[in-house]
């Protein structure tokens, strides 16, 4: 805001909608638009953009919306511009999630910074990734992100990756027996002419049937051999207290927090969702976490080779922009 007019600069409404639109979504669905005023922008969730297979309740849709408003934030903030996010503010509205108020000034803190300017480097990476460990500072990194925001990041040890590895298979050959299921997962699939959805570039390589961990299958192999993927890796379980739609949403803000802290640390990042998608198996997960608190997304962890982001809806075709 400027200190002599209180005008917010139209500059800094446009880059923090930039920022909105390169949040992840599952299979780069992007289910969001926003309305922007002088001061404020409101996040609202496009229904019509829902998984109702994978996702029937939005979970993943509501988490995908909360790191839109994560990225505002720091877009803004970052900026030397004060941020309010307000979550859920008129229940009259239930498609309103979220609003950002833009107010006063700010100095930026470093991790706001820093965070903000990974925002369009980080992408998912469905690639393998080395066999080199993740120290134990980066560890502590991650973690710390999803404590700033209110929720927590389990690392698995060995007995429960294991364990976890054979929910992922089950739950992977549930979906796969699903014919509903892959005709959604086709629908969101395509050769690269669209600005939704996943490209077959994207989806990466085909693993190994011997592999850990059972890959969400995308397609377009025909020119990606069948690839080793790593022996070790590390997966993390995003956790909240509760299961409303206010901690799916903070759940959101949490899981962009530990990406964007990933990306600033040289790591790239995946979804192991299906765990989180059948229900059956995602109670499961709980038990295996101490049956108190509530999965709400899986994380695969690692270093791996740069590779290019899903495309984006443009600003002009998810935002309308409105009078003060």
């Amino acid at each position: 805001m400027s200190a002599e007019t209180g005008v917010v600069p139209g500059a800094v409404v446009r880059a923090a909608l930039r920022a909105a639109v390169r949040a992840p979504s599952p299979h780069n669905t992007q289910p969001w638009r926003f309305r922007a005023g002088a001061a404020r922008i409101d996040v609202l969730f496009d229904d019509s953009r829902l998984l109702r297979v994978a996702d029937p309740d939005g979970r993943e849709a509501y988490l995908s919306c909360g790191a839109a408003l994560l990225n505002m934030r720091l877009a803004i903030t970052s900026r030397g511009h004060g941020c309010r996010v307000e979550l859920l503010p008129d229940r009259a509205r239930p498609l309103l999630l979220g609003t950002v108020h833009i107010g006063g000034q700010h100095r930026p803190w470093p991790d706001e910074h820093r965070l903000a300017g990974v925002i369009e480097r980080r992408h998912t990476n469905r690639r393998p990734f080395l066999d080199r460990p993740v120290p134990g500072h980066l560890r502590h990194v991650l973690t710390r992100a999803a404590a700033a925001e209110g929720a927590d990041l389990v690392l698995l040890g060995t007995a429960a990756l294991d364990a976890f590895a054979a929910l992922l298979r089950r739950a992977d050959h549930m979906l796969s027996e699903n014919p509903d299921y892959q005709a959604e997962l086709r629908a969101w699939t395509h050769g690269g002419q669209r600005q939704d959805g996943v490209p077959l570039s994207a989806g990466g390589p085909a693993g190994s049937p011997h592999g850990l961990l059972a890959l969400r299958d995308f397609g377009g192999h025909d020119a990606l051999r069948e690839r080793e993927f790593e022996r070790e890796p590390l997966l993390a379980v995003l956790t909240t207290s509760g299961d409303t739609r206010l901690h799916r949403l903070r759940a959101g803000m949490a899981m962009q927090r530990v990406l964007l802290a990933a990306t600033d640390g040289g790591l790239s990042a995946s979804f192991l969702s299906q765990a989180i998608e059948v229900e059956q198996v995602r109670g499961e997960l709980r038990r295996l976490l101490g049956g108190r608190a509530e999965p709400q997304t899986v994380l695969r962890l690692g270093y791996g080779f740069p590779g290019a982001p899903t495309p984006r809806r443009s600003v002009t075709e998810v935002a309308v922009e409105e009078g003060p």
